[in-house]
Formats: structure tokens, C-alpha cells, sequence
């Protein structure tokens, strides 16, 4: 089970791969402390319950997208499938969840976000 759950994450990381290159940059953890020390970006539990309804979060990253913060959550859905959801850091509103087959093609495409949308 172990094994199978270390495999699991290595692909998945590979597979997440070209959608984290899509973002413009990714913060290192220095920039997101400061970030967060700042009170600039919701606290990730706020991220990550936002997208819960999708799944268990097994994987964060907060980046810089189009000039917007946004937390990159790769999810497991209960049925297996792998995902990722996108979360405005600045208010907390789920912007965009994707299965994998989808992940990232909003950032590929330039299709800016709805960063406005209601709460």
C-alpha cells in the first residue's frame, strides 16, 4: 500500500509537471512565507477546503499566473482520478478544477480567470 501510494505521488508529479511550467512562476518557500507572514495570500487550509468537494488535496504549489497569486492544488478525486483545481490566493474563491486530461489548459491558452467571481 505504501509502495503503491510512493508511485502514485511520483507520477503524478511528473504529470503535473508541464501544468506548474504554465504559470508564469512558482513562489519558492521563502516567497510564500513571506507571502503569508505579509497576510497577501489566504491560508492554504482556506485553499484547500475550497476545492475539497473535488477530493483529497495531495499536492500545493502557490504561483503567479496572468499578475494573480493562485494556489495550484493537484487533487484525488474519490474515484481515482487525478485533477487539479485552481484557488485565487487573494480572496480564497475556487477559480478552476480540471481533470487531468484538462490540467492547465486555461493557463496554455491564456484564457484569463474570472478573478472577480462571487463568494
Amino acid at each position: 500500500m505504501i509502495l503503491g501510494r510512493i508511485l502514485l505521488t511520483g507520477l503524478l508529479l511528473l504529470g503535473t509537471a508541464g501544468a506548474a511550467g504554465a504559470a508564469e512562476h512558482c513562489l519558492t518557500r521563502a516567497e510564500q512565507r513571506a507571502k503569508t507572514a505579509a497576510h497577501a495570500v489566504v491560508p492554504l487550509s482556506r485553499a484547500m477546503r475550497a476545492v475539497r468537494k473535488h477530493g483529497e488535496v495531495i499536492h500545493v504549489r502557490l504561483c503567479e499566473s496572468t499578475g494573480h497569486l493562485v494556489y495550484l492544488l493537484t487533487v484525488l478525486a474519490r474515484d481515482g482520478k487525478v485533477g487539479e483545481a485552481s484557488v485565487d490566493a487573494v480572496d480564497g474563491a475556487e477559480i478552476a478544477a480540471h481533470p487531468q486530461d484538462q490540467v492547465g489548459q486555461d493557463l496554455k491558452q491564456n484564457v484569463k480567470p474570472d478573478l472577480k467571481k462571487a463568494k
